[in-house]
């Protein structure tokens, strides 16, 4: 069996220089939305911002989370205000501005196009991204073993950091909900050869997986074509497991799949979240709500704090929601069905 091994050092500043790509499209649509002018004198609150702005406030949101985790705006009781260095070399009124500059740059960003979609119209650039053939249930296999290998690079580690917790402590058999490339399931699995763990995936994905699977030698994972939105899922497991799914749909949707996942549950039995998750104040850290830039763009969702998930589990029945760090920016969430 080829074992996978925990790498030697943090992921974290991969991770970091990866996701800084969205730091300046975000200064730059927020110079061209007025964003910065509109807080130098008052302290606002998200609605009371973005209908200012004329903006969703949805995507203003996700937004402003990255403005404030790299210092441009401040998030106090709820309200927000320009930082320092915004009011100084921010405002178009400051003898001191960038605005010239920064805005040179803007046209050549993609990102800032794409931004700009979703704070005027609310409409990200979601064409040719994988969530919409994971919502309609249809995905090709050379496409889909694109997005394994997309994937899979970026979560071996943390997948290797998921195995070694006590979270699945005593899970004989794990359902891994939207598994992928199947890289947590194959890590959780080989450290516990006594588990039989089961990739659940649209059929191309699946595909995709089992090429994971057998390279890894691991014999005590299979697959389960299912389409999570359309057909009924497996039970049998104690336990389902979600990594970077959530993330990729709007507490409505996520309402929907913890409701699922609690009906496949016996009694006893838990759901398991991995994600990068925001701080209370929603305004860090910086790559991960960078990161959560990302999912507005090209997903339906977001990346949450333990608060804003708290209810979306705990509406589906489950108790004792709790959170346990991972590796890097990942943190496990766990709840039980009583």
């Amino acid at each position: 069996m080829a074992a996978y091994e925990s790498p030697p050092v943090d992921d974290r500043p991969i991770w970091d220089i990866w996701l800084s790509t969205h730091y300046l499209p975000a200064m730059t649509a927020a110079d061209e939305i007025g964003l910065f002018a509109a807080l130098k004198d008052n302290a606002l609150t998200l609605d009371e911002l973005a209908t200012k702005l004329d903006v969703n406030a949805r995507a203003l949101s996700i937004h402003a989370a990255l403005l404030a985790a790299i210092g441009l705006i401040e998030k106090r009781m709820g309200r927000y205000r320009a930082s320092p260095v915004a009011r100084t070399y921010l405002d178009p009124d400051s003898p001191y501005y960038w605005g010239a500059l920064i805005q040179g740059y803007a046209r050549s960003l993609p990102v800032h196009k794409e931004l700009m979609g979703m704070l005027r119209a609310g409409k990200g650039a979601t064409e040719g991204r994988p969530v919409e053939e994971w919502e309609a249930g249809k995905m090709d296999v050379e496409r889909a073993r694109f997005v394994a290998r997309f994937m899979h690079a970026h979560s071996v580690a943390a997948a290797m950091g998921a195995a070694r917790t006590t979270v699945f402590d005593g899970v004989k058999r794990l359902l891994d909900v939207g598994g992928g490339s199947g890289v947590f399931s194959i890590a959780i699995a080989q450290r516990r050869p006594e588990m039989h763990a089961t990739v659940l995936d649209i059929e191309s994905m699946c595909v995709a997986a089992q090429d994971y699977i057998d390279d890894a030698g691991a014999k005590n994972v299979d697959t389960v074509a299912v389409d999570m939105f359309r057909e009924p899922w497996p039970t049998g497991y104690d336990a389902l497991f979600f990594s970077n799914v959530f993330h990729d749909w709007n507490e409505g949707t996520c309402a929907e799949l913890s409701a699922k996942a609690f009906a496949a549950l016996p009694s006893g039995g838990r759901i398991v979240l991995h994600e990068q998750l925001m701080n209370d104040n929603q305004d860090g850290p910086a790559t991960t709500a960078s990161f959560s830039l990302l999912m507005l763009l090209g997903t339906r969702g977001k990346q949450y704090s333990l608060p804003e998930l708290i209810p979306i589990l705990e509406g589906a029945g489950f108790r004792d929601v709790r959170s346990t760090p991972n590796v890097g920016y990942y943190s496990l969430v766990t709840a039980v069905k009583p």
